[in-house]
């Protein structure tokens, strides 16, 4: 029998339930208050408040399948088991069980005939080899010997291999990880699960996370001991059906089989076309739910815009080589919104909202690719030796678009590499010149931690949202933000630039609220009770059915999960530096706090 996706979400969702674990939805994949990251690349995102002692509205033991998006290996996408966007099968526990019963668990559901049923033969794990910061983690390897699982497959590694965090500062801990005997040869007699020769498929990462990791790079004892685990959804699925690639998965094959309508090419035909469509068939689908997330992102040359722009276009290319026409990506992405429709109804909601971006931003780059590729042919032709300038590379970005990372695969396609640090010269030069500020934030996502003055300004977003809808009306509602320690970003919905008057008058409304020094408090309650008492929230559902309210006196009431003041008067001098458009319909603040 075919395993299907659903079948295993449901399996696990099922299995976490019977052991008291409460099902929570899938949050946003463009984190709501979080400055560590661009997007939702782990299903720990959203629940750090918790890992660090919050009460969590569901309970201490906790279950989900989270939508996930991570660029780092985007280069590999095309390959066996590269994904940029992927399903994230969890569960939690917050300050309740730990290794014994999540390492039990875990094989369990992996090898009882009741769950998956898979060849314990075939299993091997990973452990902390322990270093100056933590000890060995010798109490993992004993409970997956009680398992069953023998000692020559256990392997202990160091903290590169087998400690999670997400970022450089935070939450974090040793992990044991769990890989499937894909059945090809060992590569050497050292091979072991470290290895990328193939022989070795991780599935299942469990992290024991006790330790804050802080800015100095010291680390501290976590009040409470959580567990943290993650299941790749698309990979299992392969390993479950005897499948090569999570490309022959039933998530898949629908885009796939377009691709080869589209392109007149057969799938798998050679090297070159099966890398092509696979590329394609994960570029749109990841662009499909960026588009279609509830707070939404639309291509641009910033943050989580020049990330989603970036996979478009890299899409686009590729379907340019294959022969492929106009406006084919809508068409792939109409085929996810469909495969997608009953888990995650946000893409059928904003399938308008897809399909037009998808075929505007094609059409856009349609129109320089073929000039830009045969610039650059024309560029490399007159080369001495075998590295593009960073002039000609910053050429190709101002004049067709071309984002570096592309002229970097073109140049790699042709046996050149670039200057990429020319590159980032010219940049930078170039914005100077048109005091368009420092070079944009797209490699990575990560932004330097800072917990007191990120809280404040998660705080201010607040008072900002409820100054927005005083001056402005009740039009606006939050499309997005992002903090760091030393600004607030907010969207919000609105269909004019607002005048000085106005930008004035939300400036004073908000210092006014913090020198009135008012107290922030929070209630949990149902949703919808929430939402009776006027509470205002766009991202409420995220968090299930009981939600965190914080109020701040009679000025702010929303519904939130992030970190906040005890009081405004924590907050110093709220001072609006911008006020710009974001994308359609939608306009943009950047302010600080000044004291």
């Amino acid at each position: 029998m075919k395993i299907t996706s659903q079948y295993l979400r449901d399996k696990f969702l099922d299995f976490f339930r019977e052991r008291g674990h409460a099902v929570i939805k899938s949050a946003s994949l463009i984190p709501e208050n979080d400055p560590s990251v661009l997007f939702t690349t782990a299903g720990m995102h959203p629940l750090i408040p918790y890992l660090l002692g919050q009460k969590h509205p569901a309970g201490r033991r906790l279950t989900d399948v989270q939508k996930c998006v991570r660029t780092g290996d985007i280069e590999e996408v095309g390959d066996d088991s590269h994904l940029t966007f992927f399903e994230m099968l969890g569960n939690w526990s917050l300050g309740d069980y730990f290794n014994r019963e999540s390492i039990a668990w875990s094989y369990e559901f992996l090898t009882s005939k009741r769950y998956l049923g898979l060849d314990p033969d075939r299993l091997s794990v990973t452990v902390f080899a322990g270093d100056d910061d933590a000890p060995r983690d010798d109490e993992s390897a004993k409970i997956w010997e009680n398992c069953g699982i023998p000692r020559e497959r256990i392997y202990f590694l160091p903290k590169k291999n087998n400690w999670w965090i997400a970022g450089t500062t935070g939450p974090c801990g040793p992990d044991t990880e769990i890989f499937w005997d894909t059945g090809k040869p060992a590569c050497s007699d050292s091979c072991d699960p470290s290895c990328d020769c193939g022989k070795y498929l991780e599935i299942w990462n469990n992290v024991f996370m006790q330790y804050y990791r802080k800015a100095d790079g010291s680390y501290e004892p976590l009040a409470q001991k959580n567990v943290d685990t993650g299941m790749g959804l698309e990979r299992t699925v392969c390993v479950l059906n005897g499948m090569r690639s999570v490309y022959d998965i039933d998530l898949f094959q629908g885009a796939l089989a377009k691709i080869c309508q589209l392109s007149g090419k057969t799938y798998g035909d050679d090297a070159a076309t099966t890398k092509a469509m696979r590329v394609i068939a994960d570029h749109v689908r990841t662009a499909t739910f960026l588009l279609g997330d509830p707070v939404g992102v639309v291509p641009s040359n910033v943050d989580q815009g020049y990330v989603l722009r970036r996979l478009i276009r890299r899409a686009v290319r590729m379907a340019n080589t294959l022969g492929m026409p106009q406006g084919s990506l809508s068409q792939i992405a109409r085929v996810y919104v469909d495969v997608y429709r009953d888990v995650y109804s946000e893409l059928s909601d904003n399938s308008a909202k897809i399909i037009d971006e998808l075929d505007k931003e094609e059409e856009r780059f349609r129109k320089t690719l073929v000039a830009g590729e045969k610039e650059f042919l024309k560029v490399i032709s007159h080369i001495q030796g075998s590295v593009v300038p960073g002039g000609t590379a910053f050429k190709l970005y101002d004049t067709f678009g071309f984002p570096v990372e592309m002229t970097v695969e073109l140049a790699a396609e042709n046996g050149y590499t670039v200057d990429v640090e020319g590159f980032k010269q010219k940049y930078a030069e170039h914005q100077a010149k048109s005091h368009a500020g420092s070079e944009q934030r797209f490699k990575g996502g990560m932004a330097e931690g800072g917990g007191v003055e990120t809280t404040r300004l998660h705080t201010a977003t607040h008072l900002l949202q409820a100054a927005l809808r005083r001056v402005l009306g009740d039009e606006v509602k939050q499309k997005g933000s992002n903090i760091t320690p030393e600004r607030l970003r907010f969207d919000f919905s609105f269909s004019r630039p607002m005048t000085q008057e106005e930008i004035a008058e939300t400036e004073r409304l908000v210092n006014e609220a913090i020198e009135r020094k008012l107290p922030v408090t929070c209630e949990e309650m149902p949703i919808e009770e929430a939402r009776k008492t006027g509470a205002i929230g766009l991202f409420g559902d995220r968090y299930g059915d009981v939600v965190k309210v914080y109020t701040m006196g009679d000025f702010s009431k929303e519904i939130c999960g992030g970190p906040h003041a005890a009081n405004t008067g924590e907050l110093g001098r709220f001072v609006i530096t911008k006020e710009q458009s974001s994308s359609a319909g939608v306009r943009r603040i950047k302010a600080e706090l000044r004291y």
